[in-house]
């Protein structure tokens, strides 16, 4: 048996080598490893560059064509697509590339102000509920369970009815009944840190309630409400463009993708080029955004392997 002593300093690592992952002298923060593990992901880069494209379109692309969403051309009525129009023509001489573009701006709005109020209301409701308990938490969950069992897709069917197809009146109602069911997962979820030291120690010093769920419960949540956000996006504009599609959303004059779809199905034999292009632009969103938040949730889990190691 060999007896020659091996010099610790050049004993192979045990377990997996991340030297070339890190500067030497500096340890790589929480959101640059999230980072990292996200752009390994290439579906999910794929998914984020498609919604980066969709966007600088819905801006872009009204401004490159030279009508407006409301311009006819009476020479060209249901005419594919050419030359002059790109995406063809509606009944009424509308340019469909214009439409589609406004329409795609416009769901894109809806989704991402829905998304914004749902996330924001949802995190300080169910952190307040789990850190507040007793009254305060029995109420807010009377609240969301209530709303969780009404069809809110009928309510917000008759609401939506009544707002005249204003864009921000539709998102009002929709981030109204949206909140609740995002609210009792994150309010599972905070249950667990209410207890945690900083929280107690942060009540023992006299620190306001509102401020320890701001300060201290919100922020240590920030993984899921990403991915909250995300997926809400995704849900608004599915929600959007139902209602849309069936007359209780977005209504003429102003366009979306699901107002556009809806009048599109009716000459989808016919002029075919009406319904597509919108629900191209619909599905790319869709789906973009659902790779996104795939790849956070792989990028925020530790046990994932998707995104390699960080």
């Amino acid at each position: 048996m060999s007896t020659e002593m091996i010099d610790p300093a050049v004993q192979p690592p045990v377990g997996p080598d991340t030297t070339a992952e890190r500067t030497p002298g500096k340890s790589l923060s929480k959101w640059t490893l999230y980072t990292r593990r996200f752009m390994r992901n290439k579906p999910a880069v794929a998914g984020i560059i498609i919604f980066v494209l969709l966007v600088i379109m819905s801006i872009v692309g009204p401004l490159l064509s030279p009508y407006s969403v409301t311009d006819m051309d009476f020479l060209n009525l249901t005419s594919p697509p050419s030359a002059d129009h790109w995406f063809g023509t509606n009944g009424s001489g509308n340019d469909n590339f214009t439409q589609t573009m406004v329409g795609l701006q416009r769901s894109l709005m809806i989704a991402v102000t829905v998304s914004i109020g749902t996330t924001v209301i949802s995190a300080v409701v169910g952190t307040a509920a789990a850190y507040f308990g007793g009254w305060t938490e029995r109420i807010i969950l009377l609240i969301i369970h209530f709303m969780m069992v009404v069809p809110t897709f009928l309510l917000l069917s008759i609401v939506s009815n009544d707002s005249g197809g204003v864009w921000w009146v539709i998102s009002i109602v929709m981030i109204f009944i949206g909140w609740f069911f995002p609210a009792r997962i994150i309010w599972t979820m905070a249950l667990s840190l209410r207890e945690r030291e900083y929280v107690q120690a942060a009540r023992y010093m006299g620190v306001g309630g509102m401020k320890v769920v701001l300060r201290h419960l919100v922020p240590n949540i920030g993984s899921l409400l990403v991915i909250n956000f995300t997926l809400g996006i995704v849900g608004a504009v599915t929600l959007e463009s139902g209602l849309s599609f069936i007359g209780f959303g977005v209504k003429i004059p102003d366009v979306s993708l699901g107002s556009l779809i809806g009048s599109g199905s009716g000459t989808i034999t016919s002029a075919p080029w009406l319904f597509y292009f919108p629900a191209l632009a619909l599905t790319l969103l869709t789906v973009s955004m659902a790779l996104v938040a795939d790849g956070l949730r792989d990028a925020f889990d530790p046990t994932s392997s998707a995104g390699g190691r960080a």
